[in-house]
């Protein structure tokens, strides 16, 4: 089995300006890895989402922020979110490429995929590009799973470092949708503490500074893995950030790639039990290259199902 992988060149030019850590070398050391490690890799244009697919979770003043905004150089949306004359295409592009993904997959064409895509997402809200974030990646692809493909059970897994504020906010009231995420407490944004549940959709689980491989892989097994095995959802999501990875320069979790390699794993099993092994994995945040070429890749691994462990390369 090979792994289908969305991208776009345009991904790429999306320019933050000169020391930004959300930069384009990110996307590159990722396709990087994966050519060398996984070289049976179906390669796949991302498409670009329609106004129509963003309008299911965002704002038209929103869009028209985005995609509207005549740009010259680099101009700040917020203090850490840029806009640059590429950023339009490859905001689309990144939205775009988690639909076909989840249309891959709910045809059966494909089993898994992975978005290799930027700027991440997770970050924006409905109204609001912030966090490095443009549009919400991982929103418009699960609003499309609901709406086009009438499923009544989506799940969004985030172990990205930062909490999804943007995605929870999103779906906080919308019960054919949980969102399960560890996230380091007291780090931007600041949100996603236990008590916010939603309408009883939300499961959320903050690690202290320091948290390793032991307390994450135990907060899963105990409160998050149990909770989304309960849900039996339809179809997985995944918001894929490694920033959680000991590496990292902007957060403090001790992970490795072998922890991520582990929970891609157990929600693949998750997967093929209630899902038909349907799930679409989205790049979020990761800011060390070494440390997201490691986690990458050893997520893509275990999409296919062989292990972080397995041929090392």
């Amino acid at each position: 089995m090979s792994l289908r992988v969305y991208t776009h060149p345009a991904c790429i030019a999306h320019d933050t300006g000169e020391g930004h850590p959300e930069r384009p070398e990110r996307l590159g050391a990722v396709i990087q890895a994966l050519r060398d490690g996984l070289p049976g890799i179906d390669w796949q244009q991302a498409p670009s989402a329609t106004r129509g697919q963003l309008l299911r979770v965002h704002s038209e003043s929103l869009l028209q922020a985005v995609l509207e905004t005549e740009v010259t150089g680099v101009m700040r949306l917020d203090p850490d979110t840029m806009l640059s004359p590429a950023s339009a295409e490859a905001a689309l592009r990144a939205a775009g490429s988690g639909i076909a993904a989840v249309d891959a997959v709910m045809s059966g064409e494909v089993p898994v995929a992975f978005c290799a895509v930027r700027p991440p997402g997770h970050h924006a809200t409905g109204g609001e590009s912030m966090g490095f974030c443009l549009f919400n990646n991982v929103a418009v692809a699960a609003a499309h799973a609901l709406e086009q493909h009438s499923l009544t059970r989506v799940a969004v897994i985030d172990f990205d470092v930062h909490h999804g504020n943007g995605t929870q906010a999103i779906f906080e009231s919308e019960p054919r949708l949980m969102y399960l995420s560890t996230h380091q407490e007291a780090l931007y944004p600041d949100t996603g503490q236990r008590r916010e549940r939603g309408v009883g959709n939300l499961i959320n689980v903050p690690l202290a500074a320091g948290t390793g491989s032991r307390a994450f892989r135990d907060a899963w097994t105990e409160r998050l893995l149990p909770e989304l095995d309960g849900f039996r959802p339809q179809l997985l999501l995944v918001s894929a950030g490694f920033d959680a990875h000991w590496r990292d320069p902007l957060a403090q979790l001790q992970l490795d790639g072998e922890d991520f390699g582990w929970l891609t794993a157990e929600l693949l099993a998750i997967a093929q039990r209630h899902a038909a092994g349907r799930m679409v994995s989205t790049l979020e945040g990761g800011y060390d290259l070494r440390a997201l070429q490691e986690g990458c890749l050893a997520h893509a691994r275990a999409l296919l199902g062989s292990g972080p462990d397995a041929s090392a390369g």
